[in-house]
């Protein structure tokens, strides 16, 4: 298989497809690792006309609801390095969960929600080399929760996306201001079913 070919991930049923090629990755039963190269991000500056969209990002359709979740390790070097989960409705409606590294230098995990341009929230900041992120579908709106022990989940955001039609899930290594960096994502679990209460750390 090459570098281009998606990879398959045991616990994702659905068939996964490259919004942008990694450039290397390794998969395992319940795991994934994605490289990228230097100024790579997908985020739609309020600033700027266009969006920069080239991060490596693996991704497929979700119907129906639904929780993603995943232990994600970065290896940090730069401010912004991070590891990603992501939901994309299309090239302007897409929102990330990131495990990320502040200018300040700490691991962060930070939501951005883009409707055309992106808007950029930081949440809390993580003691330790990883963390548990899920996404979650409730119908027609959508979760984002966290967890340092994947026992205890906090609430991170919780929003609707524009647009009609599927969504697509999955996950994406970004590097903008860097050289480039590895996001590990293990522990990869999905289900079928709807979250019961967005506010009970459950």
């Amino acid at each position: 298989m090459s570098l281009t070919d998606p990879p398959t991930i045991a616990p994702v049923p659905m068939p996964l497809r490259w919004l942008t090629p990694a450039q290397d990755w390794q998969v395992g039963e319940r795991s994934l690792v994605l490289g990228t190269g230097p100024a790579t991000d997908l985020f739609a500056d309020p600033a700027r006309a266009e969006p920069l969209a080239n991060a490596p990002a693996l991704v497929g359709a979700a119907r129906g609801d639904f929780l993603l979740s995943a232990r994600v390790r970065v290896e940090f070097a730069s401010t912004f390095d991070a590891g990603v989960l992501l939901l994309h409705r299309d090239e302007r409606n897409w929102a990330k969960l990131c495990f990320e590294l502040s200018p300040q230098g700490e691991p962060t995990v930070v939501s951005v929600v883009t409707r055309g341009v992106s808007d950029d929230c930081n949440s809390f900041a993580v003691k330790g080399a990883e963390v548990w992120l899920r996404i979650a579908r409730l119908g027609d709106c959508f979760a984002f929760h966290a967890s340092t022990d994947a026992v205890f989940w906090r609430l991170v955001r919780y929003f609707a996306l524009e647009g009609e039609g599927e969504v697509s899930i999955g996950f994406l290594v970004q590097s903008p201001t860097g050289e480039g960096c590895r996001a590990r994502f293990d522990e990869i679990g999905y289900a079928e079913r709807r979250l019961v209460d967005l506010r009970s750390g459950g």
